[in-house]
């Protein structure tokens, strides 16, 4: 009988899912140090899948540069100062695994430095409708902000920090709201968080909304900072 994977409609694309949801964090986890090589005839014994499946993952880890492919060497994995570590599923991956409370401190600098340059611009650059969607998401962090409803929360928050980035004008700092989505999910999902948010960092996100729509950059900027050194603290008490 030929290997899995080779037939059913959309099998392939669960074998594939399957394999990399075991690689990737196995890679990012440490468990295959840099300069490991991986065999493909190996992997397709391990994870019981066709060659066409492996190569197919390969692919992905390649475009994640966690991986090389080279004639006459094979699959190597790379060093970490290679991986695009801005990727939303190798920073997925990286907090699920032992590195979370590093990966969560970087994630949390890179905001730090991102979003309240990112806030005071929105305050100069925000459309009607921007600000508009931003109080609401605001007062959406509010009424989810008791009663242990954090999904709900998270639901707002990761609205409400895309439509700063976004509104800020820079495509560069637009981008980044996946991986701000990616570090909020995180932070909830492994329980890096409180069981209700801190009262003072919601209503924060209230008085960030004020301020871009009254065209205050100054104080959307300090506010925003406010937020990020709030998380930080957070951190040092939960993910130490």
């Amino acid at each position: 009988m030929s290997k899995q994977g080779q037939g059913g409609h959309g099998g392939g694309q669960g074998l594939h899912a399957r394999v990399l949801d075991s690689l990737g964090p196995a890679i990012t986890a440490g468990a295959y140090p840099p300069g490991t090589v991986l065999r493909t005839d190996e992997l397709e014994q391990r994870f019981d899948v066709s060659r066409t499946v492996v190569r197919e993952v390969i692919r992905v880890l390649e475009s994640m540069s966690l991986v090389a492919s080279r004639r006459r060497v094979g699959v190597t994995v790379l060093p970490t100062e290679e991986w695009n570590v801005y990727d939303p599923q190798v920073i997925r991956w990286r907090l699920a695994g032992p590195d979370r409370p590093r990966q969560l401190r970087s994630l949390t600098v890179l905001r730090s430095a991102v979003e309240p340059v990112a806030a005071g611009l929105a305050a100069r650059l925000a459309t009607p409708e921007q600000c508009a969607e931003l109080t609401g998401h605001a007062l959406g962090m509010v009424a989810t902000s008791r009663g242990q409803q954090l999904d709900g929360y998270l639901v707002h928050d990761i609205a409400f920090h895309r439509v700063i980035l976004r509104a800020s004008g820079n495509e560069m700092f637009a981008r980044l709201g996946d991986v701000v989505a990616e570090v909020l999910t995180g932070r909830t999902h492994h329980h890096v968080m409180f069981t209700d948010p801190d009262p003072a960092a919601v209503t924060l996100h209230v008085r960030v909304a004020e301020a871009v729509r009254e065209r205050d950059a100054e104080t959307a900027e300090r506010l925003t900072r406010e937020i990020a050194r709030g998380a930080m603290a957070e951190l040092d008490i939960l993910a130490p």
